[in-house]
């Protein structure tokens, strides 16, 4: 049974062409559909590009890696047959060594937040016989005369500094010394007493004369803050 005219024409338009002929569907589709063909081969080109752009965006990425990678094995003096999960390995545990060691050299010459005084006998390292030998460090409130306090200090008790290496940072001072007595006035056990309750009452005026200085200029963080001799090391 064949459609009507009218129901001929939707069908035609429906199908690209009439039924007759596959070559006049094919020409009419074109026809009717010309932006349909257009937008797909824009699709295709846009999805194409995008594909290469990726993989061209993968093989830098790889590229960086391998670069970096190389650049470790070389710092860790590692062979380039290597793997990955051992190379990262040996680059956690040396970053872990790393901050270790940083972390010593900050305790052995920042100075700390809290007074201290640490005194240790060197007597083993002194060919001379009349000598006794110390290394004496001790954190305080920086002030302009604490070297002057402490040379009369020690030449109170017959001693003198032989070696110093001092850091100050934010008002605190790290003072390491290395101090010589004479064994004729001193036995090594009463020279570390004197040392060390001379150090205190170094200290102590230090802090006191940092509290009177800001006393009438307002206060002040370090002025509101109480140090103690939290440790004295006996040796």
């Amino acid at each position: 049974m064949q459609p009507e005219i009218s129901d001929q024409i939707l069908y035609s338009f429906l199908t690209g062409g009439s039924c007759d002929s596959s070559t006049t569907t094919t020409t009419t589709r074109s026809s009717f559909y010309p932006f349909a063909m257009e937008d797909t081969s824009s699709q295709d080109k846009a999805l194409a590009t995008t594909l290469r752009n990726h993989r061209e965006g993968e093989r830098r990425r790889r590229e960086r890696i391998n670069s970096n990678l190389n650049k470790l094995r070389k710092l860790l003096s590692c062979n380039s047959k290597t793997d990955k999960a051992t190379l990262l390995a040996k680059v956690v545990q040396r970053v872990n060594e790393l901050k270790q060691q940083t972390l010593d050299i900050s305790n052995e010459t920042v100075p700390s937040e809290t007074d201290e005084i640490s005194v240790l006998n060197f007597e083993d390292c002194s060919n001379d016989n009349d000598r006794i030998i110390f290394k004496v460090s001790f954190c305080c409130e920086d002030r302009p005369d604490l070297m002057q306090d402490l040379v009369e200090t020690l030449r109170s008790l017959q001693m003198e500094i032989v070696y110093a290496y001092i850091t100050t940072i934010g008002g605190r001072t790290r003072n390491d010394l290395v101090v010589v007595g004479n064994k004729e006035q001193h036995s090594v056990e009463s020279a570390v007493t004197l040392l060390q309750n001379a150090l205190k009452s170094l200290l102590e005026r230090s802090n006191q004369s940092v509290v009177m200085g800001q006393g009438g200029g307002g206060g002040g963080e370090r002025s509101k803050r109480r140090r103690h001799l939290d440790h004295i090391i006996l040796v």
